[in-house]
């Protein structure tokens, strides 16, 4: 029997020359990952271990990002424990405030993930390095301190569901109408424990960016992972950004995948979920009108530059509705500069909206953009559970970029095209 992309990386890291769905291996990892929130468990964990010391300070990265600037103590303390233990153990990627990011940003572009990698992280939405051709995944702090101080983890080899994409988006349309899609096709759990393997002509027409949003709510559909294929798109970023090894990883023809599933990019509108699940999706062109109080555009789903930059071009020379409250966070210092010098950030801030430095912030209700009962938030975060964004009586509506940024402008959920852009 044939294996799958992820199989394939999962055998060479366990030293195997095959596995199978289900096998439990022990594998050694490229890359662990910690934020501020899930660090300090980790800290803790290895404290109580024999050996304190992390296996290679090359290979750990320790992002503060949730609650970065620190908004109050419990988060300051938080972060002093992350600082202390990454000088303790001269930690090389470490990333302060000045340059720091949200962490599933800022790792692809700081080339510390690339094709063919192993790498776990004590965040859900790790999974984003799948884009890149690499097996990544979100583990919990107490498998984090056991990859910083062993270097290994275990993991039950997963099976896998093909996604067949073909054809090309529609303009105004991306990667996170594609992923809302498919996560309302199949539903929160569809693909429990399973490998979410991207492949057809239409992976060619995705943007790199479009491909880290749809890995990055993998998570969202109960998939280990989702990864794409490595093409001349993943190579040119890889290059650009890295300048790691990396290995490219192919399935087999004869691989086997427990569903396949067909997604004509061609076909697709722009779609939101509603609350309180991802999987709660409906067209915008069939929702009538919902009215809103706030939009964020960021998170490690959507702060990249082309989603910034998408949000630019439907905002300038516009201002938001009265009464709106616009949050916009690009994701990465390097992508709020690059957003200053092109005069993105002026752009925003006429318009009437709020721009922060990076951070996760108001995804998990932490603090940028708390909710009050009654409240209604676009956002192009990635959950959008009961009482993910504030009060337990607010409402989360998960959409793209574009419309976030068109809806800014009416009050209510829109798209670019309502608009004539």
């Amino acid at each position: 029997m044939g294996m799958t992309m992820s199989q394939k990386i999962l055998a060479a890291h366990a030293g195997l020359e095959t596995v199978e769905p289900g096998q439990l291996i022990e594998a050694n990892l490229d890359l662990v990952l910690g934020n501020d929130i899930t660090s300090p468990v980790a800290i803790h964990e290895m404290e109580k271990m024999k050996s304190q010391t992390v296996f290679d300070k090359d290979k750990i990265a320790l992002v503060p990002d949730h609650f970065v600037p620190n908004k109050d103590i419990k988060s300051a303390e938080n972060c002093a424990c992350v600082r202390n233990f990454a000088m303790k153990n001269e930690i090389t990627n470490y990333f302060e405030v000045g340059e720091m990011g949200i962490e599933h940003a800022l790792l692809p572009e700081k080339g510390l993930t690339v094709a063919g990698d192993l790498i776990i992280g004590a965040d859900s939405h790790t999974c984003t390095y799948g884009a890149e051709g690499a097996f990544s995944t979100g583990v919990g702090s107490t498998d984090m301190a056991a990859g910083m101080a062993t270097g290994k983890a275990w993991f039950k080899v997963p099976s896998a569901i093909k996604v067949v994409l073909k054809g090309k988006l529609n303009k105004w349309v991306s990667g996170k109408d594609v992923i809302l899609h498919l996560i309302g096709e199949i539903g929160v759990d569809g693909a429990l424990y399973k490998s979410l393997e991207f492949v057809g002509e239409g992976v060619k027409e995705l943007t790199m960016d479009d491909r880290f949003t749809i890995c990055n709510m993998a998570i969202e559909a109960g998939a280990k992972n989702g990864i794409f294929p490595v093409d001349e798109k993943t190579i040119a970023y890889m290059e650009e950004h890295s300048k790691k090894a990396y290995t490219v990883y192919e399935a087999d023809e004869d691989a086997e995948y427990d569903q396949t599933i067909e997604i004509d990019l061609s076909t697709l509108k722009a779609t939101v979920a509603f609350p309180h699940l991802p999987e709660n999706t409906h067209t915008v062109d069939s929702i009538g009108d919902v009215e809103v109080n706030q939009v964020v555009i960021g998170s490690c789903t959507n702060g990249r530059y082309d989603d910034i930059k998408t949000a630019y071009e439907i905002l300038k020379g516009r201002h938001v509705k009265k009464g709106m409250r616009v949050i916009i966070i690009p994701a990465t210092q390097d992508i709020y500069l690059k957003a200053v010098e092109e005069g993105m950030i002026s752009a925003f801030i006429k318009a009437g909206a709020v721009v922060s430095t990076p951070t996760c912030g108001p995804c998990l209700g932490g603090y940028m953009g708390i909710l009050a009962a009654g409240e209604r938030c676009v956002s192009t975060t990635n959950r959008n559970f009961v009482g993910r964004m504030g009060h337990v009586e607010s409402e989360i509506y998960l959409a793209s970029p574009a419309v976030a940024a068109a809806s800014a402008l009416t009050g209510k959920i829109s798209t670019p095209d309502e608009l004539g852009l």
